[in-house]
């Protein structure tokens, strides 16, 4: 570990690993939960996501549902091109993660696969099991329907999830991978600011009046994104979450779908990388504005920070730092 600044600390890669493992353990995970877990959060923090990185190994540990009893993922329902999983009250990277993997071997076989998880939690970075699809040679999609947190246009009160969507498809180079929430603002980047004592940005909370505010400690409701369109997008990811089971769960609103596709069942895939790579190249030949120096696509930004950080190491605040070491101690 490296002080940076009075309020920033540097680890390398296998630092923040470490630190990430122990933590997990002294909370109760086994070695490879630690591991997936870690993997998960170490990998958003060198992609340049803060707040998707070691922090969130605290949201874990505070979470209401850490302290009840976890059981094995199984089978609802099953059939060669799907699985719908009871979560078994895991951490939803564990969860996730293992149901991806189910997704890739059944789309690797059957050319389609959609695997749903319900009755997990803290499901972390949606890009990363986009990303696991697409380097298989998938292209993948997952949605996610979690606790309310958002308005709906006119309301004050919570009415969906901030409920991301992500894409993955291969490509000849890097996958291209996109990941946006049906929110204005984050609900873990909410949790970050709060224990970083910062203040939000202008027009993307209210507090429990309806009045904007930038205090996290005040907000009772973060505003969707994009007004109609962003609670639109929101309520779709939310019906994907009925369907993978959400119902199914205690507070029904907690649902994971992820979708496989091997390109073959339309394209060879061969082609379909080369098609995409050539698209996505006419998209960034595009004539720029004055001062623009180049025209980027979703994740060029994060593949471009994680190589710098595996070379550079990763920053933190020193508050999470301090806070990672005495979890549980």
């Amino acid at each position: 570990m490296e002080q940076v600044t009075q309020d920033r600390v540097r680890l390398s890669a296998s630092e923040a690993q470490t630190l990430a493992e122990q933590t997990l353990a002294r909370i109760g995970y086994d070695a490879e939960e630690a591991r997936i877990i870690a993997d998960h959060v170490v990998d958003a923090a060198l992609c340049g996501y803060e707040y998707s990185g070691l922090p969130k190994i605290l949201n874990v540990a505070e979470h209401r549902q850490l302290r009840q009893p976890r059981r094995p993922l199984r089978a609802l329902r099953e059939t060669p091109v799907s699985t719908l999983f009871d979560g078994g009250n895991n951490n939803g990277m564990v969860a996730m993660y293992r149901a991806t993997e189910v997704a890739i071997a059944k789309a690797r076989e059957h050319g389609f696969a959609a695997v749903g998880v319900n009755n997990s939690w803290v499901s972390g970075r949606s890009a990363h099991y986009v990303e696991m699809a697409a380097r298989a040679g998938l292209i993948g999609i997952h949605s996610v329907s979690s606790r309310p947190h958002v308005a709906a246009p006119g309301s004050i009160g919570p009415a969906t999830g901030t409920n991301p969507i992500a894409f993955g498809f291969p490509t000849l180079h890097e996958p291209l991978v996109i990941d946006l929430g049906a929110a204005a603002f984050m609900g873990t980047d909410l949790i970050f600011q709060e224990r970083r004592g910062a203040v939000l940005p202008e027009g993307v909370a209210i507090d429990a009046q309806g009045r904007p505010t930038r205090d996290p400690a005040q907000v009772h409701t973060i505003l969707p994104f994009g007004g109609y369109k962003g609670f639109a997008l929101a309520l779709a990811m939310q019906a994907l979450g009925v369907l993978a089971g959400s119902g199914l769960g205690d507070d029904k609103t907690y649902g994971y779908l992820i979708i496989a596709i091997k390109p073959d069942l339309l394209l060879p895939l061969d082609d379909f990388r080369r098609d995409m790579s050539e698209m996505l190249a006419r998209v960034k030949a595009t004539p720029r504005q004055p001062g623009v120096d180049e025209i980027r696509l979703p994740s060029e930004r994060a593949f471009r920070e994680r190589a710098r950080s595996l070379r550079e190491g990763i920053e933190i605040d020193r508050k999470i730092y301090d806070a990672l070491l005495a979890v549980a101690c």
